[in-house]
């Protein structure tokens, strides 16, 4: 081992990402990591690395003592250089790094730690095994691109602080122990060492401390707040994330969609993009049957219902069911596909829908001219679109409204998912998707209960705070499924950036919301009853909404997954690699907080 130096009084002048050819002749000292060394001989030239960037370091023969120790330097050696920068000759320029015109003559070298043989190169971008990466994190996050993406975190973050600041919101913390709430996942529980039995839960999002802060006047909040889910993970989801969380009081949608597009743009511009105008607006329906999701992809043309084009027989003939929708599915520029490619296309169409398939335009067009020539009359195609049809399948009976239009539904989900899927099976091949572009949406007017088929039952489709039309109240009893909600997303490229409502800020309509979804007034008391006081305390309207951070950062740095934008994920089983966590804890530990662990049978 090197004999190792120490920092001392030493100081850094420069990071290695600042020198340009102004700088020459001037004496600096560098610090940093040696990202590749080349022996030439009588030269040595190392690469010297830190956040900022590189810088070319020389090593000349006018110092054998210097050059023996640069000889023995190697990969994510942590070193400080003390030296001269000179221009480079012309022909030596490297034009793919900002500080190409220059170099650094070392007059002086000290080690200040070595390295073990490195499980992964950080120099090279290289196709290295994500559990590998994980387990070595620290490493993993020396490399440029992990670097670049932890820059534009916070980059991002601090405009979005900036803007919300700007527009007199309140930056306010919330508690991270707080109780178990039904917020649609499951918790992750905390127990308590003074109250044996009891639990505290980590927040799957703040939305009970918000709407207090809003009784308590605080009038504008927002948080980069963390949240907590126990669920199934995947590579757009992790068990602990951050969102962006705000609140107002006595908003209206337009409000609060006029702060969200504002920080976004503020967002996009910290990361090298710029937003023009407000984002376009789509009821919940409109989104189903014109996309078959409720965060379309704008990039992708609309879906059109067809029915109309086929006379009562052929739908007979074709087995399709009266009733329920025939949707045609236009993807550009995919052109026509071979009989296998079709075949390929059969898998996509989700089982459980009810709906069928019709691959083949060009046989449609030979059995039903007249249908298919009206469905291009409908859809307009350009010669290289790709046509398929999605319909519902005959039922053996007649069924009710709401179960007719739940399948409805389902025909049209299964349109949906096909168009996506053929979009991103042939995108590389095709061009479907442009890099770099954003299609923002605005999707209002959710339904405010959804059918459980299995329990022949309403539930609530979002969280037991959200409001609904005030024409719509008459409703809740007589026709649940035709209440709308005041919730809204806020969707880019098929995403789901967030999600938001207005709330109920009356104690009267919040109890009768309660009690719609199954809960007895003992049971509202026994889980709500501080928050159904606090409305009766003069609750102002009151609004907001809550943004993935991890996901709009995932989107702007063109990862596939949260894990590149998180500086220390967890795996998809929720394990922290680095850390090893979870573990077993000591029988001390557990029975000062009065917990006895059984296996499970």
């Amino acid at each position: 081992m090197a004999k190792l130096d120490f920092l001392g009084e030493l100081k850094r002048t420069h990071k290695c990402g600042e020198l340009r050819a102004a700088d020459a002749n001037k004496n600096v000292v560098l610090m940093g990591w040696v990202n590749r060394r080349r022996d030439l001989g009588g030269l040595i030239f190392i690469d010297l690395r830190d956040r900022t960037g590189i810088t070319q370091i020389v090593f000349d023969n006018s110092n054998s003592e210097l050059q023996a120790k640069a000889g023995d330097l190697r990969s994510e050696y942590c070193i400080a250089v003390i030296g001269t920068v000179a221009k480079r000759e012309a022909n030596t320029v490297n034009k793919n790094l900002p500080t190409g015109e220059i170099e650094v003559v070392a007059k002086e070298m000290r080690l200040f730690n070595d390295s073990k043989v490195l499980p992964f190169s950080i120099a090279d971008n290289s196709n290295v095994n994500e559990e590998v990466r994980l387990k070595y994190r620290y490493l993993d996050l020396r490399r440029p691109e992990m670097q670049a993406n932890v820059q534009m975190r916070h980059d991002v973050t601090f405009a979005i602080r900036n803007y919300l600041a700007s527009q007199n919101f309140l930056e306010v913390e919330t508690p991270i122990m707080t109780r178990s709430t039904p917020e649609g996942a499951r918790d992750y529980l905390v127990p308590s060492r003074v109250h044996p039995g009891e639990f505290y839960a980590l927040p799957q999002s703040p939305q009970i401390f918000k709407q207090i802060l809003m009784i308590s006047n605080c009038e504008r909040y927002f948080q980069i707040a963390r949240c907590f889910r126990d669920e199934d993970l995947r590579a757009d989801r992790q068990p602990e994330f951050t969102q962006i969380d705000l609140e107002m009081t006595f908003p209206t949608q337009d409000d609060v969609f006029g702060v969200v597009e504002g920080f976004l743009t503020a967002a996009w511009a910290a990361a090298g993009h710029k937003l023009e105008g407000k984002f376009p607006r789509m009821s919940y329906d409109d989104a189903i049957r014109q996309y078959g999701i409720d965060k379309p992809d704008l990039r992708l043309p609309a879906m059109n219902d067809v029915k109309s084009a086929f006379a009562a027989e052929n739908l007979q003939t074709l087995g399709i069911d009266l009733d329920l929708p025939v949707v045609c599915v236009r993807v550009p520029k995919i052109g026509e596909l071979s009989r296998k490619e079709r075949d390929d296309l059969k898998p996509m169409l989700n089982a459980k829908s009810g709906a069928k398939l019709f691959e083949d335009f060009k046989r449609l067009e030979k059995s039903f001219p007249e249908a298919a020539a009206k469905i291009k009359e409908i859809v307009k195609p350009e010669e290289s679109d790709l046509l398929v049809v999605v319909a519902g399948a005959q039922r053996a009976e007649k069924a009710s409204e709401i179960v007719t239009r739940n399948q409805s539904y389902a025909v049209y989900g299964a349109a949906g998912q096909v168009r996506l899927a053929i979009a991103q099976k042939y995108s590389d091949r095709h061009g479907c998707f442009k890099k770099g572009e954003f299609k923002f949406l605005w999707v209002t007017d959710f339904p405010f209960f959804e059918w459980d088929e299995n329990d022949k039952r309403w539930n609530a489709a979002h969280h037991p705070f959200t409001s609904c039309h005030e024409e719509d109240m008459g409703k809740l009893e007589s026709d649940p499924g035709g209440v709308r909600a005041l919730a809204y997303d806020v969707v880019l490229n098929g995403t789901e950036l967030g999600s938001g409502s207005i709330r109920i800020h009356r104690q009267d309509i919040q109890s009768i919301i309660f009690k719609s979804l199954g809960m007895g007034p003992e049971e509202q008391q026994q889980r709500f009853g501080f928050f159904l006081e606090a409305l009766q305390y003069g609750t102002p309207p009151h609004g907001g909404i809550a943004l993935g951070l991890d996901r709009i950062v995932m989107i702007l740095a063109g990862a596939t997954s949260l894990r590149e934008v998180i500086t220390f994920p967890k795996t998809a089983a929720a394990t922290d690699l680095m850390m090893d966590a979870p573990t077993p804890v000591s029988a001390e530990q557990l029975q000062q907080l009065n917990i006895k662990v059984t296996k499970r049978e």
